[in-house]
């Protein structure tokens, strides 16, 4: 099974996203914030990490490029999740090494659909 690392300061993000993301068959983890994550990642690397861009202590862009400069952090597959379609803040996480992203407030339909591809 494909291990995933959710990523974001909302208990209720996380609790959603798990419930999906477990019911796809997904091996899942929590942080709270970017250097919780990073923490994490170095002790074992996920497959796939869903990431929000906004958090406290350390900014998912903060933790994306951290991550990608870290021996075997290019591994893990990033979707970013952002608020508002800003094409700058993508364009720098793409930049950063975010595979893809996606808007949040999202539906179980709008995340089995990117991480269909990661089962």
């Amino acid at each position: 099974m494909k291990s995933c690392l959710i990523v974001d300061d909302s208990s209720v993000i996380r609790k959603v996203a798990r419930r999906i993301l477990e019911n796809m068959d997904f091996i899942v983890d929590e942080a709270e914030d970017g250097q919780e994550a990073f923490e994490k990642c170095t002790r074992e690397m996920p497959d796939v990490i869903l990431l929000d861009w906004q958090m406290p202590i350390m900014s998912g862009l903060e933790f994306l490029k951290t991550l990608r400069g870290y021996t075997g952090g290019e591994r893990p597959k990033v979707v970013y999740c952002i608020t508002e379609r800003d094409i700058g803040q993508i364009a720098m996480a793409r930049k950063a090494g975010a595979n893809d992203h996606m808007l949040k407030p999202f539906d179980q339909a709008m995340l089995e659909s990117k991480f269909q591809a990661f089962v």
